[in-house]
């Protein structure tokens, strides 16, 4: 089976809601329905469902029907993409803070010589 490409740009839509965020947090811990995810937020049944399909969209939420009843578990493939896509800058970020700090160490180390001070 081929499994198509993360869509980083949902997973990033999915991830910009807090509601969508405190979901996936309790997910962690096991598969819960639709309702029990919605009961200690302040949204309806209605409103997390919603949530919950923009979740699964982004590949984030397996969501299995049991009767009345939607099952919810987390899908973590998809955040490990958004991870790398990240990283990228993480690297970029590092490499400019550390050529900062360099200069500043070089600018210190410049005033703390007696030679270079003037009288």
């Amino acid at each position: 089976m081929v499994e198509s490409p993360v869509d980083v740009d949902e997973v990033f839509h999915a991830l910009s809601h807090p509601t969508r965020r405190d979901m996936l947090a309790r997910l962690r811990g096991s598969t819960l329905t639709v309702g029990q995810l919605a009961e200690p937020l302040t949204v309806s049944l209605a409103a997390a469902s919603k949530h919950v399909a923009v979740l699964e969209r982004a590949g984030l939420v397996q969501r299995t029907v049991q009767g009345r009843t939607h099952v919810c578990r987390l899908t973590p493939g998809p955040l490990a993409s958004a991870a790398a896509w990240l990283d990228a800058y993480e690297t970029y970020w590092n490499e400019r803070l550390d050529a900062l700090e360099r200069v500043l160490l070089d600018a210190d180390e410049a005033t703390d010589d007696p030679d270079t001070q003037e009288d």
